[in-house]
């Protein structure tokens, strides 16, 4: 038995495949989406054989499983971990998203996939809670009365936002920035607007 030969599924054939393969799973699936991406097209921009592919990954819902479970572990943590910013500049800079960025990775696999059941169904949900949680203990560190709420209703204009982006081919993030400081500084009592700066205050 050959080097590449080894193993009883056939992880050692092709070094560094599984990466290739999960590579060029993130750029097809956020382009074209998870439908409209076949396996043959993913070989091709993976370099990789068929056989090499589902030696790596059992199937398409395996591999559409492990593109949304890697693909963003660490939840707004470029936003909600910021020290040079104050909690409610924290909570109003994840709103500060670019129109041209795809729609979410996880409600576009949630929409195409149409089964509550399937594994990359159950990684969305998880993702879009620990989003809303992430959210809602940046508005208790705010001093917001009922964080929970906060944060379910920052994550619905978020999700809301992108969609509605994609849809119309429009920035709807700015209207929905404006939304999210109306709710913010009523969810804290006494304390409406008292760490936004001069300018914002002058408005």
């Amino acid at each position: 038995m050959t080097e590449l030969e080894k193993g009883p599924t056939g992880r050692r054939r092709g070094r560094g495949a599984r990466e290739r393969i999960l590579g060029a799973s993130q750029k097809l699936f956020r382009e074209q989406g998870i439908n409209r991406t076949g396996m043959d097209q993913l070989c091709a921009a993976a370099e990789v054989s068929k056989r090499t592919a589902y030696q790596h990954f059992g199937g398409k819902d395996e591999l559409v499983a492990e593109y949304l479970r890697r693909f963003d572990p660490d939840v707004l943590s470029s936003v909600i971990d910021r020290t040079d910013l104050t909690p409610r500049e924290r909570l109003l800079a994840a709103f500060d998203i670019p129109a041209t960025t795809p729609l979410c990775p996880y409600i576009g696999a949630a929409v195409e996939l149409h089964d509550p059941q399937h594994p990359a169904s159950q990684y969305a949900r998880d993702y879009k809670k620990a989003v809303a949680a992430r959210l809602a203990d940046t508005a208790r560190e705010a001093g917001a009365a009922d964080p929970e709420q906060l944060g379910e209703q920052l994550a619905l204009l978020i999700d809301g936002a992108a969609a509605r982006t994609r849809v119309l081919n429009a920035d709807a993030f700015p209207s929905a920035a404006a939304i999210a400081a109306v709710l913010i500084d009523n969810a804290i009592p006494g304390t409406a607007g008292d760490d936004r700066r001069p300018e914002e205050m002058s408005n």
